[in-house]
């Protein structure tokens, strides 16, 4: 088998193409490092996928075919690992996969090199189980458990084929440790780090969200409602929406889906980014960063490992309102110790490039060994 990159015959898995978050922009890196990669993925919306995706050799799975597959495949869950399962990759000698589902399954040739680069070990079957399960319906509920037990089983076999595990945090790493019974390597997540001017803070406290529970912007919410704070919210879609929305005071002002130039200027213009849910790395925090602008962030998950306290931010121990307006209390009296400028120079040990550069060293390093 040749060992260097360059003579390597490369794919590229997703789990699906159907939004553009986190996940994809992995991908995107991804594709820059090996161009001519196909991707497959489970499915693919080429109205709602990132733009860049339209001129990539785009290959789906079965479950593309069926009606309403593309916009109904997360209640498809029992399908998947026959669908991945069934791709034949034995033409690649390397898979790189970006996997926060099921497409660690795939089959690969025995003297191949499967590198999964993990966002999560699959939230809703493993440590989230219990808290998606108290908010669905009862009839799912019913169903539930025996579903769940078999993608375990299959899940947990899966992570067995993985040859090398890259997770994009240390809390993820402590998840794949605990779950897959896996060691891993971290490798943050690039983040786009432009040439942004550094501006003078606003008024306002700035939050950019799906409105998803685990999110918890309703804190952010009570937390500035309580405090008579100004809020400006970007982003849009998910279950929580018309209850966050009826829950804002007159101070908090939800703006939708913006463009990246008015992105960039709501960064560039916050107080401070707010930042109140657990996630696994969480982009966000490194995009206010990157203009300059301090974090108040719930002390757990990866803001831990981005956020550096007391110095490009703050951090509070609860996950309540009250812990959130006190920190930004704090945070009004007592500010933080590097400036914005330092505060945006601090972000670029995040950019995509130091990503890509990482990756591709990772890759190089396993194919040696």
């Amino acid at each position: 088998m040749p060992r260097e990159l360059s003579d390597l015959k490369v794919a590229l898995v997703h789990d699906w193409l159907v939004s553009a978050g986190g996940g994809e922009r992995v991908v995107w890196d991804f594709h820059q490092i090996f161009p001519d990669a196909p991707i497959y993925t489970l499915v693919y919306d080429r109205e709602k996928a990132p733009a860049w995706t339209r001129e990539c050799d785009i290959r789906t799975t079965r479950i593309q075919r069926l009606p309403g597959g593309p916009k109904h495949h997360k209640a498809l869950l029992s399908m998947m690992p026959k669908a991945w399962e069934a791709l034949d990759l034995t033409e690649y000698d390397l898979v790189l996969s970006s996997c926060s589902s099921c497409c660690k399954g795939v089959i690969t040739r025995p003297d191949a090199v499967h590198v999964c680069y993990c966002h999560s070990p699959i939230r809703y079957v493993w440590d989230l189980y219990y808290e998606y399960r108290e908010g669905t319906s009862s009839l799912k509920r019913l169903v539930m458990p025996g579903i769940m037990h078999k993608i375990r089983q299959w899940d947990y076999l899966a992570a067995q084929r993985v040859d090398h595990f890259v997770a994009n945090s240390d809390f993820v790493g402590k998840r794949i440790s605990k779950f897959y019974r896996r060691e891993s390597t971290t490798i943050h997540p690039g983040v786009h780090i432009g040439d942004w001017p550094i501006e003078e803070a606003g008024d306002y406290y700035f939050v950019v969200s799906r409105f998803v529970h685990y999110k918890r912007i309703d804190l952010a919410i009570e937390a500035c409602n309580k405090l008579g704070r100004r809020l400006v919210i970007a982003g849009s879609g998910g279950e929580e929406e018309q209850r966050l929305k009826q829950l804002a005071g007159p101070t908090v002002e939800f703006r939708g889906f913006v463009s990246e130039e008015e992105m960039a200027h709501l960064y560039a213009h916050a107080k401070a980014f707010l930042f109140p849910g657990m996630e696994d790395f969480g982009l966000t925090p490194v995009e206010a960063m990157s203009h300059g602008v301090p974090v108040l962030a719930f002390g757990k998950g990866g803001a831990l490992e981005t956020v550096d306290g007391g110095r490009t931010g703050l951090f509070f121990d609860e996950q309540s309102a009250d812990a959130l307006a006190e920190c930004i209390e704090r945070f009004e009296s007592e500010g933080v110790a590097l400036s914005r400028e330092e505060i945006a120079a601090y972000a670029h040990a995040f950019s995509d490039e130091i990503f890509r550069e990482s990756i591709r060293a990772y890759c190089e390093g396993v194919l040696s060994d």
